[in-house]
């Protein structure tokens, strides 16, 4: 209980005489004053009781909007969720699990982390997978980290990253003094001639997404040679659905890959929780963050599960640990791992299947049908971006008006599609039909 219990002023006095510090504001110095909030900006109300608070609750809610269907991406994906996993994954023993510090009394967590860890590996094609972190974007972040050292500190990344993963990527690099060099990609995937000047020893590694922001498909593995000859680590950012029909991380010479678990069975849900995936070959095994479940056996000579590699840490060796994880996202990882375990080999190359089809109806119908034209000549997953000399705010709002949610705007003429299984052709004809009478 006496976690929340608040401190009282002798407390307060007494910790900060121990920091070195006067203020408790003196806590926040090391946070840009941008990005602080003074006592006049808070602006809290008075205090309501529960059944005002209810009303207000209800009026809020009464503004959000219902989708019949959704053609948008970006990140994350509507995909068909089997009934059973909600159903297992809310089981008691699952909801109420926390991060397993003591492995000897969390076998059974243990063993769900290890058979997710499992199926990420067989996924990449690597050797280690870590019991997941908070999301893609972090999860790209700290494979940067994996890879740079006191001389290398470039990274270098295409200008078809995601814009979201790229932030993240470089706040992590700017506190740690790492200099970010985004390619350019004039057609929309990443040449090895725009990557041949940055091939030297100060690059640590090369991050490719793969499908990349705009959903085309790039080809890492002729870039990753290139680095693979300077020694310059390599990074793949995988799409877990694609990855399915596409060339493993391991298969194009990846030595780390990582990317946002979402579409394994996790709903859209307001943007999370999601999980971030990571997996490296052995040899960088010490530098991956986060938990690692290995399989041992007892003094019984019984199969037993450990947490592996503990001394690295946050909870043992804190300031000295490789990541400040705190959390393995260990709930959403065992969705995971009960969609892969329910659809099988067989029902996920089908859904990635059923991805490429939809998306691939969808273009061609806009273009024979619509004034819409693809902005990329080349190969794409389940997403592709439009070129229309009609404003696409006016496109979407007309699909909003038929409880159409539509693609993301990228400008005011561009457009991100996305389609999944969940999309059936008489529904894209519709759409068609629909972004047709506004284009016409």
């Amino acid at each position: 209980m006496s976690d929340y219990i608040s401190s009282g002023e002798q407390e307060i006095q007494a910790m900060l005489q121990t920091l070195g510090l006067q203020r408790l504001d003196e806590l926040a110095d090391g946070l840009p004053e941008a990005v602080r909030l003074k006592d006049e900006q808070w602006h809290l109300p008075q205090g309501i009781s529960e059944f005002e608070a209810m009303e207000k609750i209800r009026a809020m809610a009464a503004h959000n909007r219902r989708y019949a269907q959704i053609y948008r991406g970006a990140g994350a994906y509507r995909h068909y969720i089997p009934s059973a996993l909600s159903h297992l994954a809310s089981r008691s023993e699952f909801v109420t699990a926390y991060t397993p510090y003591q492995a000897e009394m969390s076998q059974g967590l243990l063993q769900t982390i290890f058979e997710y860890q499992t199926m990420i590996c067989e996924l990449t094609g690597l050797d280690v997978s870590n019991a997941s972190v908070y999301d893609g974007a972090t999860a790209a972040a700290e494979a940067m980290l994996m890879c740079v050292d006191s001389r290398r500190r470039r990274v270098l990344v295409p200008q078809t990253l995601h814009p979201q993963i790229l932030r993240v990527m470089q706040t992590y690099g700017e506190a740690r003094g790492l200099q970010l060099v985004v390619l350019e990609c004039s057609d929309g995937v990443l040449r090895e001639e725009v990557l041949r000047p940055y091939l030297d020893d100060q690059t640590a590694c090369l991050v490719v997404q793969q499908p990349n922001y705009y959903g085309l498909i790039e080809d890492p593995q002729p870039l990753f040679a290139r680095c693979a000859e300077q020694k310059i680590r390599t990074v793949l950012l995988v799409n877990p659905i694609a990855a399915m029909i596409l060339p493993s991380a391991a298969e194009v010479g990846a030595q780390i890959a990582a990317g946002e678990g979402q579409p394994l069975g996790m709903p859209l849900s307001f943007g999370g929780p999601y999980l971030g995936f990571m997996a490296c070959e052995k040899s960088l095994m010490r530098r991956l963050p986060g938990r690692i479940v290995g399989q041992s056996t007892d003094q019984k000579g019984q199969r037993a599960y450990v947490l592996t590699l503990q001394a690295r840490e946050q909870h043992i060796r804190r300031e000295k640990a490789s990541s400040s994880i705190c959390s393995n996202q260990a709930l959403c990882a065992l969705r995971a791992a009960i969609y892969c375990s329910l659809m099988g080999t067989e029902g996920l190359t089908q859904v990635a299947s059923q991805c490429v089809d939809h998306a691939h109806y969808l273009a061609d119908q806009l273009q024979r049908k619509t004034r819409l034209k693809l902005k990329y000549d080349a190969e794409f997953f389940h997403e592709f971006v439009t070129v229309s000399s009609t404003s696409s705010f006016l496109i979407l709002k007309h699909l909003e008006d038929h409880e159409i949610l539509g693609g993301l705007p990228l400008n005011d003429h561009e457009i991100l599609w996305c389609a999944t299984e969940m999309n059936r052709r008489e529904q894209i004809d519709h759409l068609v039909e629909l972004i047709g009478e506004v284009t016409a």
